[in-house]
């Protein structure tokens, strides 16, 4: 598939209409702006030529057959998922309940017909500047990403670790009955939640315990280093403080701020114990993992240590007990359980 972007330099546009003369008459009108255009008669072409060429932003009309422009758009953002793709709706409809039926179809922004050049010219641009951040955003996120990921594979024995945690975070989220975005966020957060090793070396972090008091201490610092990278990329801010803080401990005895109980902020406690778990069950080079019924059995006798909070503790254990008794979930895809253990 094409990026747009890449299209002799020149941002693509997909126009569909049914009537030959719009499409031509639109098609003149982008093309003087310098814009490639892809166009289509058809609802089910348009779709082809989606897959095909991946445009930047979509012109469609909404009078349609077979498939009318509400629906088509709705398809076309399904198609995109998560990445932002624009469409512009065309309409010679004026009443409230068109562009409700628009906004909830997906539509960016909408034109009336007759259409007035400039408007439509003025609307993609403003449309393609956005689209063009949301890119560079997720390019930035994706590179953030990739380094969690490759800092993992530098150990066999923590290789996958974080992508677990941001999996399982994700699930017991879900189980709390948080937001969707509050599941996402936990999902970003597991995964970078030990970025900050990034800044470590090597040799210490594969150094076999026991570790000095002045390791320690410089290990201690990966939470900070790891806020330190997120820091510039906004679309990250909501889960800075999961990754400053999820080595804080209830009791107030953990690093790097020392806060206590409901001072520490939800996600980090989540992750807290998301990560425990996952701690436990991985093999390490001084001990052999545990199965998962052991890890609940010693998270259940140290509910009221001080580490995690009991609550929130109770109820993952609770989610986990559940899962037992059909475990499909993110930890067996993983291959985490050896034979026997379930």
């Amino acid at each position: 598939m094409q990026n747009g972007y890449t299209l002799q330099g020149r941002p693509t546009v997909l126009i569909v209409d049914d009537i030959l003369s719009n499409l031509e008459l639109i098609e003149a009108v982008v093309k003087s702006e310098g814009y490639a255009v892809f166009k289509a008669q058809h609802p089910k072409r348009a779709i082809e030529l989606f897959e095909e060429v991946n445009p930047d932003i979509a012109i469609v009309d909404i009078m349609m057959p077979d498939m009318d422009g509400y629906q088509l758009c709705h398809t076309l953002k399904d198609l995109a998922g998560r990445r932002f793709f624009p469409v512009i709706l065309l309409t010679a409809l004026r009443d409230k309940e068109s562009k409700i039926k628009g906004i909830e179809a997906g539509a960016d922004d909408f034109i009336s017909k007759p259409f007035e050049p400039r408007e439509l010219i003025a609307k993609m641009r403003s449309l393609l500047k956005i689209k063009h951040l949301y890119d560079e955003l997720e390019h930035s996120e994706n590179i953030i990403l990739t380094l969690a990921v490759a800092l993992e594979a530098r150990d066999p024995y923590t290789r996958g670790h974080s992508t677990r945690v941001g999996e399982f975070s994700y699930e017991f989220g879900a189980y709390l009955g948080l937001t969707q975005q509050d599941q996402e966020s936990l999902r970003k957060a597991g995964l970078l939640h030990d970025i900050g090793k990034i800044g470590l070396s090597e040799s210490l972090l594969l150094k076999p315990a026991p570790l000095t008091k002045e390791e320690i201490d410089i290990i201690k610092k990966h939470p900070l280093i790891g806020e330190e990278i997120c820091k510039p990329l906004h679309s990250l801010k909501a889960i800075l403080p999961a990754i400053r803080h999820h080595h804080e401990r209830w009791d107030g005895t953990g690093f790097p701020d020392g806060l206590k109980g409901n001072e520490i902020p939800l996600y980090a406690r989540i992750l807290s114990i998301v990560d425990s778990f996952d701690a436990m069950l991985s093999e390490r080079p001084y001990r052999e993992g545990r199965s998962h019924i052991e890890v609940i059995e010693t998270m259940q006798r140290e509910r009221n240590s001080g580490q995690w909070d009991p609550e929130l503790l109770s109820y993952f254990i609770e989610m986990v007990s559940v899962m037992n008794d059909d475990f499909s979930g993110v930890y067996v895809e993983a291959h985490y359980f050896k034979e026997g253990t379930l």
